[in-house]
Order: structure tokens, then C-alpha cells, then sequence
């Protein structure tokens, strides 16, 4: 049987759940706020249990700056949500009487199971009009990863016109993609990530799940989504592995390739080893 797009989604869905251990919710079921993007019953929850030494109102003041950013194009709002990400929402509490700056963490990089994973098909976002998204990723109740498929058996579409309808969300439910950190557009054949500044040539593959290269011949869609979302991975991805270069308006942000990503893991490796034995770490050439 041919895949469509509702069974392909539906394959990528198990994979998430089965073999990553998200939890899987069907859009439509959650009773929410169309206008926002966040998953806020998770967040609530997430944000207290991670930073639960902090009092209720430094858990206010970080959601109000997680839903309330200054003007700015959707590339500035973006590198300052991703700031909040990698290092924390500064607040300010005070300790009796006395004001202190303390930061609420988004994400227990640490421990990854102290995170809600959780992926949601057909989330829709009202904003300049109402769209859905086939896929969206949460990581305790933010929106960082938007998949977006198109059928495998329509030769009309491939992961070319999933790229368009990425840039036409960005348009159309830009406040979606404030939260981003990892866009996926995929055919089945074809799977690439890239990020909310990428062009289409940009998307990048990811061959393997472990670093051995002997997988990347022929990979296939699983080994995308496993290689690139196992959790320990990916919030090492998102925490170390996403970056800006800042040029003015030719600033761009930056998701690291398989390639680099295992590249530098396996240097870190070999210099740790180094420090404690001989001091001679080697020498990678890379790009």
C-alpha cells in the first residue's frame, strides 16, 4: 500500500511515540486559546517543576516574557527566545524585602526525563489567518520543532512544496515560529531540517543515529527523526548546537549538521581523554 500523507503522519507519530517516548496528543482535543501557540498547561507545570526552589511569581514573570515580546521581526523575537532557551529567563524576586535577580530555566538540560516531550498533529494558530501544522514537537509546552510532510505517492508534491508552506506559515503564523528552534520539512525519501532562516538549500539531512558513517549510505526517514530527536540529543542540539551570525540584516541562525555535530562530540571526547592522559588530544579538519 502506497503511503499518503495521512498514514505517513501517522508513521512518523509512532515513531515519536513508540520509539522516542514522547507523549502523542491530537490537536483538536486540547482546549485552548487558537491565538496562542504555546501548550500553556504544560509549560505552567514544566517551568514550576524545574525551577521549584523559585516562588510562583518568578514563574509569572517568565511566562509573561515568553508571551510578550518587544517589536521586532520574527528574527529578533527568535534570538531571544533562543537566549531564554540556552540560558534561562532573567527575573527579578524578592527575598525579604531584598530584590534579587534569579533566572527561570525553560529546560532541565541534565535530565532530559525531568522534561514533558510531547508531539500534537493539526495544531492550529489563528493569527493573520488560521493554519495547522501536520506536526509540532513541545518540549515542556514550547513549540520548538515544526514538521511539516507531504505525501510520499503525489508526484505533484515532494519536500520541496513542504519547505513553501514553511515559509508560508512563517508568514501567515509568525508568532509559531518565534518559538522555533528546529524546522523539518520530509517526503518520506527526502527528510531535512534546517532553521527558520534557511533556505531551501540550507535543510540538511541527518544520516545517522549514533555517528558511524557506514549508516549514511542510505538513510531513511527513521534515521532522520531518531538520529536528530532523541531527547538527550536534541537538547544537547538545541543547548550547544544552535547559534546566530549576527551581520545586521544579513543575520542569519544556524543549526549544526550531523557531520559537525558528532565531529565536535567525538574532539570534546578526545580532549577530556587528553587532559587526564598524555595532553595530546589530536587534530580533526573540519569545515
Amino acid at each position: 500500500m502506497p503511503y499518503t500523507e495521512a498514514n505517513y503522519e501517522n508513521a512518523i507519530i509512532s515513531l515519536f511515540r513508540d520509539d522516542l517516548g514522547c507523549t502523542y496528543i491530537y490537536g483538536p482535543d486540547i482546549e485552548r486559546d487558537y491565538h496562542s501557540p504555546l501548550y500553556e498547561d504544560v509549560l505552567w507545570s514544566a517551568l514550576q517543576r524545574i525551577n521549584s526552589g523559585l516562588p510562583v511569581e518568578a514563574i509569572q514573570e517568565a511566562v509573561y516574557k515568553l508571551k510578550n515580546f518587544e517589536t521586532g521581526t520574527l528574527l529578533q523575537k527568535n534570538m531571544t527566545f533562543m537566549d531564554y532557551l540556552q540560558n534561562g529567563v532573567e527575573v527579578k524576586i524578592f527575598v525579604q524585602g531584598e530584590e534579587r535577580n534569579e533566572r527561570v530555566y525553560l529546560v532541565d538540560y541534565a535530565n532530559p526525563a525531568n522534561n514533558d516531550f510531547t508531539v500534537v498533529n493539526q495544531w492550529t494558530v489563528v493569527e493573520n489567518s488560521e493554519k495547522r501544522a501536520d506536526l509540532v514537537l513541545f518540549v515542556n509546552g514550547l513549540p520548538l520543532v515544526v514538521v511539516e510532510l507531504k505525501s510520499p505517492s503525489r508526484e505533484e508534491t515532494n519536500a520541496s512544496a513542504a519547505y513553501r508552506q514553511l515559509r508560508n506559515y512563517m508568514y501567515e503564523i509568525p508568532s509559531l515560529f518565534i518559538y522555533n528552534a528546529v524546522c523539518v520539512m520530509s517526503d518520506l525519501t527526502t527528510s531535512k531540517a534546517g532553521t527558520i532562516t534557511s533556505g531551501e538549500d540550507r535543510f540538511m539531512e541527518w544520516k545517522t543515529t549514533d555517528g558511524s558513517y557506514e549508516n549514511t549510505a542510505y538513510a531513511q526517514f527513521d534515521t532522520f527523526f531518531e538520529g536528530l530527536f532523541e531527547k538527550r540529543r536534541f537538547l544537547d542540539i538545541i543547548k550547544n548546537f544552535v547559534c546566530f551570525n549576527v551581520d545586521g540584516e544579513n543575520t542569519f541562525k544556524i543549526l549544526a549538521g550531523y557531520h559537525q555535530y558528532f565531529a565536535v562530540k567525538k574532539a570534546v571526547d578526545s580532549t577530556l581523554n587528553a587532559a587526564v592522559a598524555d595532553g595530546k588530544g589530536g587534530v580533526f579538519w573540519h569545515t
